[in-house]
């Protein structure tokens, strides 16, 4: 198994670039089976996510190439004819599961497995579920897996809201539905930027969709769509865990350069909190310009569905608060519990509790290496991020998390001045006994 070892207090320097989404080239890649002929999509991440759905695919019968050095990824979806996605592949990843209204959508029927995925809390699929049933779908259960049916080969359409908001759910409802036989209606639909990019390539493939970005998403169902060529969005993700670790781990006053995001996908809450740390930071269209402060101030955040502060940056956050001149907290409002990665901070010296589901960080004090252990994809970057800034040697276990969502983050932190390197290691091995000098 790899870890990473990072040599901490190194500043961050010159530039970061920012990779495709992930959470947008997953569904993209789901939608390619609803068009007969060969899809392009380009600048997919090489990703183990990436990599673990193309063989999702492949078992229904498409033909995926991915070639990582050009990051393109072309999907021949020609013939799609078991429409099933099993349990062992299933299981690494939550987003498999969009192959239920992907299938659905493309064949009248599916076979899929429940999902796996991040080893933290509880994301229900029953939205997923009761939103196919609303759209005329037949779901049973067998043995893990949901098997849908349509008795016309395809769904009927309909209407369903979701409660709460959900991204996974909306991709899967827009999966289906934009084949339907009828018109359907997606209420307090997510508007995230990885939905309304997905949506606008199913547009383009044909799909008759309107009030993407609003929470009302209207369908009319088309026979078919078409295989088309188009390029996925920057990580919004990875773009916000760069400007944190620029204003935590870099020189003050020294600005460093992170290109090639979109800085409008981060939404409001993000940008505001941001600013009132103190870092100075420049917007254009295509590149963000951080500079750390002398003294980072404390900003309490809460998470919310977007245009809210984004779940999936509170861990990082939690690790600027633990830079910050203060006390402050971090409240994550959509999963309440998504605080595994507090007790390996800790092991750092970070000084932080949780009660429910907020997190109080008192910064400011020492923050030294030590082993540490990751348990899911953004708890496992926060502690690199802590990594970057503790005194000594930090080593992240388990990184296979880290490596599910993160294109060459090491490559990329390693040409901006840290000190970090892969490592193989034993994850079982016992320490051996150490010898006391004069013992007899």
């Amino acid at each position: 198994m790899d870890k990473l070892v990072i040599h901490g207090q190194q500043p961050l320097q010159g530039t970061l670039p920012v990779s495709g989404s992930k959470n947008t080239a997953l569904p993209l890649m789901a939608a390619t089976l609803l068009a007969k002929g060969t899809t392009t999509i380009e600048n997919v991440p090489s990703l183990r996510d990436v990599h673990t759905f193309s063989n999702v695919l492949r078992i229904s019968g498409a033909d995926v190439q991915f070639d990582a050095d050009t990051n393109r990824l072309q999907v021949d979806a020609s013939r799609i004819n078991y429409p099933e996605a099993p349990y062992e592949l299933v299981k690494k990843m939550r987003a498999s599961f969009y192959m239920l209204g992907a299938l659905v959508g493309r064949c009248g029927r599916a076979r899929v497995s429940m999902p796996g995925g991040c080893a933290w809390g509880p994301r229900p699929v029953d939205l997923h579920i009761q939103g196919m049933k609303a759209f005329g779908a037949n779901i049973e259960l067998d043995e893990g897996y949901v098997v849908a049916t349509t008795p016309s080969g395809r769904l009927e359409g309909g209407s369903f809201r979701l409660e709460p908001s959900s991204v996974g759910a909306t991709i899967n409802l827009l999966l289906g539905a934009v084949t339907a036989r009828g018109g359907s209606r997606i209420e307090n639909a997510a508007m995230e930027p990885d939905v309304v990019a997905f949506g606008e390539a199913l547009k383009t493939m044909g799909a008759q969709i309107d009030g993407l970005g609003t929470r009302t998403i209207e369908i009319q169902g088309v026979d078919a769509l078409d295989a088309i060529s188009f390029r996925n969005t920057p990580d919004r993700i990875e773009l916000g865990t760069f400007m944190i670790a620029a204003a935590i781990a870099g020189k003050p006053g020294d600005p460093i350069r992170i290109t090639e995001g979109d800085h409008e996908h981060l939404g409001h809450a993000f940008k505001e909190a941001f600013a009132e740390t103190g870092a100075h930071v420049e917007y254009e269209p295509d590149v963000v310009t951080v500079a750390a402060p002398d003294t980072l101030n404390p900003v309490s955040i809460t998470t919310g569905v977007y245009p809210g502060f984004p779940t999936d940056l509170q861990a990082q956050w939690t690790v600027l608060l633990a830079c910050a001149d203060g006390t402050a907290t971090v409240t994550d409002t959509i999963y309440d519990d998504r605080f595994k990665h507090i007790p390996e901070l800790q092991r750092l010296g970070v000084e932080v509790s949780v009660k429910g589901n907020t997190a109080t960080v008192h910064g400011g004090g020492p923050i030294k290496g030590a082993k540490v252990m990751s348990t899911d994809l953004r708890a496992s970057v926060s502690l690199v991020l802590a990594g970057m800034i503790a005194e000594g040697d930090t080593h992240v276990l388990r990184i296979y998390h880290l490596d599910r969502g993160y294109e060459d983050l090491q490559q990329k932190l390693s040409e901006a001045g840290v000190a970090i390197r892969r490592e193989e290691y034993d994850e079982f091995a016992e320490p051996e006994p150490q010898q006391t000098v004069g013992a007899e």
